[in-house]
């Protein structure tokens, strides 16, 4: 319920008294002079974040920054090592439909890949395979995520290049009005289904990923790693959204866990001192990424940078120089799981030089 979730989230953020400024767009930074740093290690520090608005230009200064921007667009501004490519998964426009007769629907989740099947025959062409389509909390309306959006050489639309962005809008809307037609045509209770909502933007899975501590690669999702840095856990596959189709891979279920912690390293950016990453543009492998980019993992990593940039303010450190344990302390009392259970399964231990 998209709606009650936009009202809810300004209740929360506002109750805990955060100033917002909406209508801003980052375009750059300006950086500390070069020279010592907090750290000790003569990495700079960020002195403020550029921004231009309907009210003009302007710069906000803060002691520690967070970029969540989803494509790294501070950490590579000031700096920051970080990876693109060279291949990205694809993105895709959500949308959603009403008008379903669930009873005729039923469980039509299971049965689009032969549906799709037959519509192909038919003449209809679809962009990507393994659709997934879900109902939604209240009768009648399902959610689907089935686009994938491509340049004209059949790479993936790079969500850094406003130019690939402005032609992807347009290639999804008319991907979901051809979902629309076999929808209608092809799926028992859809019959009269209807276009309720397209996502306001296009859904970019992987841009920028930061070059931090460390790593998170696929063999740690796979073989669900144990960090000693736990700042909670990711329990998604591998999600490769490549040409055409979305591979999935899960670990040995029969034999491990089924998640992997995520550790605090992940979200300390290299060179600058006062700057803290979460979301997908965190410090992981293209494979990993596809795992670790889902809101689950995003929340912990959020979280975790609140915490480590409250503490190193309150300490007077660099935030890489925040004690883990510190870390994980205040995650503990605030209710976080970080995966550590004493009955858990046969585990894969990440051992870092």
């Amino acid at each position: 319920d998209n709606a009650a979730l936009k009202v809810a989230s300004d209740q929360l953020v506002l109750g805990h008294g955060v100033q917002l400024l909406f209508h801003a767009q980052a375009v750059g930074v300006r950086m500390d002079d070069p020279g010592p740093s907090a750290g000790g290690d003569g990495a700079r520090g960020i002195e403020a974040l550029l921004v231009e608005t309907r009210s003009g230009r302007g710069a906000i200064r803060a002691e520690v920054f967070i970029d969540a921007s989803g494509d790294g667009d501070l950490a590579a501004w000031s700096g920051a090592p970080f990876e693109k490519g060279p291949q990205l998964l694809y993105p895709s426009t959500m949308f959603r439909v009403n008008g379903v007769d669930a009873a005729r629907a039923g469980e039509a989740w299971n049965r689009f890949g032969p549906l799709m099947d037959e519509a192909e025959r038919q003449g209809h062409r679809f962009a990507r395979r393994t659709p997934i389509i879900r109902p939604q909390k209240h009768t009648g309306e399902w959610r689907a995520n089935v686009t994938q959006l491509a340049n004209a050489d059949g790479s993936a639309v790079d969500g850094t290049d406003a130019w690939q962005l402005s032609a992807a809008e347009v290639d999804g809307r008319r991907q979901i009005v051809e979902f629309m037609h076999f929808l209608r045509g092809f799926a028992p209770g859809f019959e009269n289904a209807y276009l309720l909502e397209i996502a306001p933007q296009v859904g970019i899975r992987e841009t920028r990923r930061i070059v931090g501590e460390v790593v998170l690669t696929a063999d740690d999702v796979l073989g669900c790693a144990s960090f000693d840095d736990s700042i909670g856990v990711n329990g998604w596959p591998i999600e490769a959204h490549v040409a055409g189709d979305v591979q999935f891979t899960f670990p040995d279920l029969d034999r491990l866990r089924g998640y992997n912690q995520l550790p605090l390293r992940m979200i300390m950016p290299g060179v600058v001192d006062n700057l803290l990453v979460a979301g997908r543009c965190a410090s992981m492998s293209h494979d990993g990424q596809s795992a670790a980019r889902v809101t689950g993992a995003c929340l912990v990593m959020g979280e975790a940078a609140g915490i480590a940039a409250a503490l190193s303010r309150s300490l007077g450190c660099a935030p890489r120089q925040v004690p883990a344990g510190q870390v994980q302390r205040e995650l503990d009392a605030q209710g976080a799981w970080l995966g550590r259970h004493p009955d858990e399964l046969q585990r894969f231990d990440r051992k870092d030089s």
